[in-house]
């Protein structure tokens, strides 16, 4: 359990930016909070997220993800775009 060992506890804050054109912004469709234990595998998938935008009709949305350039490189990190929002 997280509880037992505080120090074995770590965050990292993870940035989205938005490019973004219209009145309003593509915004997460609910809050998320990840977690990843210490026996996590290589490739498992750890989180997936979804966005909406009030400006499309909701068939007509699509939203492309990608790691920053400086974080492209690490592999500590990967993401899949998984075709859809």
């Amino acid at each position: 359990l997280l509880s037992d060992n505080p120090s074995q506890v770590g965050s990292v804050s993870v940035t989205v930016k938005v490019l973004d054109v219209n009145d309003n912004a593509p915004e997460f469709a609910r809050f998320y909070e990840a977690f990843v234990c210490e026996n996590a595998k290589a490739g498992q998938l750890i989180q997936t997220v979804s966005a909406m935008d009030r400006d499309d009709p909701q068939e007509g949305q699509h939203f492309y993800y990608s790691l920053a350039p400086e974080a492209a490189n690490n592999p500590n990190f990967t993401l899949r775009d998984n075709q859809g929002n």
